[in-house]
C-alpha cells in the first residue's frame, strides 16, 4: 500500500533538510539524488574539483542509517581493493573471504574516473546485479545497495574515461555547479564560526528505504506516457547526430526515475513534466554523440532538448 503523500513528504523531506544542512543551495539536486535512491539506482556526480561532489555523497550516505564505506579511487587501486580477497588461514588449512568495502548499503566511489578500466570493472557486477563474483564463488550484497559515484570532467589531467558498459549502470548523472552567492556565504560562515565539517544525523533506516523503494514500484504510469517515453527513446536511436542511442536498461531507469519522482512528489501517478524534468540526467551520459570535443556533454543535453522539444506530449 502506498504511503501517504504526508507520510512520504515528512520521510523525504526530513533527509532532504539532513542533506542541505551540509550541501547549502542545492536542493534540487538533492532530491534527484533521493530518487535515484527510491528507484534503486546508482548516481554519477561529475563536476570541477571543490563544487561539493564529495560533500553530498558522505551527506547522504551520513543521512542513511545504513553501513557506509567511502573508496578513494586512485591510478595503483586494485579490484581486490574493493572486492575483496580470500586470505589462507593457517590454523583451518584452508583460505578465507575477507569482504571488501563493496559489501555495504552505500558505497561512496570518489572520483572513479582516477582508477584504471580494470578497477572500474570490478564494479560492474555489483552495480547490475547486487552481487559479487569471486574465484567462482558468488556473494549477495548487503540492501538496500547503491553506488554514489564522483568523478572529474573527462578532459582533466589523470582520468580515464568511463566506458559505455559502466556509464549504463548508473541511472543518472547529475552535476554539481557553483553555488550562489547567498549559499557560498553560508559555507564561509561555517569556516568564521569553526564549525565547517557539519555532523548530518541519520534520518532513514534501511527499512525506511526499502519500503520506500517498494511502494515507489506501485506508482501508476499511463500507456500514454509510457508511449511518450518510447518515443524519445527511440528518437535518440534514429537521430544522425547520435552513434549510439539509449539502451533498454536506460529505458528501464528513466521508468523507475519517473516513478520515484512522482512518489518524492506524493502522488501515486506520473505526468508528462517527470518525463521532461528527468530525461536529461538520465539519458545524457548513455549517449555517444558523432563528433568529439569538449563540448560532448552539452552537445548531448542540446540534442535532448531539441528531442522533447519535438516530442508529442501525451494530454
Amino acid at each position: 500500500m502506498l504511503l501517504s503523500a504526508e507520510g512520504m513528504n515528512t520521510k523525504v523531506s526530513a533527509f532532504c533538510n539532513a542533506v542541505a544542512r551540509t550541501v547549502k543551495g542545492k536542493d534540487e539536486i538533492i532530491q534527484l539524488a533521493v530518487v535515484a535512491l527510491i528507484a534503486e539506482g546508482h548516481l554519477l556526480i561529475e563536476d570541477v574539483p571543490g563544487v561539493g561532489k564529495t560533500t553530498l555523497g558522505h551527506a547522504m550516505a551520513r543521512a542513511l542509517s545504513c553501513n557506509f564505506h567511502r573508496i578513494q579511487f586512485t591510478s595503483d587501486l586494485l579490484p581486490s581493493d574493493v572486492l575483496g580477497i580470500s586470505v589462507f588461514n593457517p590454523k583451518s588449512n584452508d583460505f578465507e573471504f575477507k569482504p571488501g568495502p563493496i559489501f555495504s548499503n552505500i558505497v561512496l566511489a570518489d572520483e572513479i574516473n582516477r582508477t584504471t578500466p580494470k578497477t572500474q570493472s570490478a564494479l560492474l557486477e555489483a552495480m547490475n546485479e547486487n552481487q559479487v563474483t569471486i574465484e567462482s564463488c558468488t556473494f549477495q550484497l548487503p540492501r538496500p545497495f547503491m553506488v554514489l559515484a564522483t568523478q572529474n570532467p573527462a578532459e582533466h589531467h589523470g582520468t580515464y574515461p568511463l566506458p559505455e558498459s559502466q556509464l549504463d549502470r548508473f541511472l543518472m548523472k547529475i552535476e554539481v555547479g557553483y553555488p550562489d552567492a547567498t549559499a557560498e556565504k553560508e559555507i564561509l560562515k561555517r569556516y568564521t564560526n569553526g564549525n565547517h565539517k557539519s555532523v548530518v544525523d541519520p534520518v532513514l533506516s534501511p527499512a525506511d528505504v526499502m519500503a520506500l523503494q517498494e511502494d515507489s514500484r506501485k506508482v501508476h504510469i499511463d500507456e500514454a506516457i509510457v508511449d511518450y517515453m518510447l518515443q524519445i527513446v527511440n528518437s535518440t536511436r534514429r537521430h544522425p547526430e547520435i552513434e549510439l542511442g539509449v539502451s533498454p536498461r536506460g529505458t528501464v531507469a528513466l521508468f523507475r526515475s519517473v516513478q520515484a519522482l512522482a512518489l518524492v512528489n506524493g502522488r501515486n501517478y506520473a505526468l508528462p513534466d517527470d518525463v521532461k524534468r528527468l530525461v536529461p540526467c538520465v539519458f545524457a551520459h548513455r549517449l555517444l554523440i558523432a563528433r568529439s570535443g569538449a563540448k560532448i556533454r552539452t552537445d548531448a543535453q542540446a540534442i535532448l532538448q531539441r528531442i522533447l522539444d519535438e516530442a508529442a506530449v501525451p494530454a
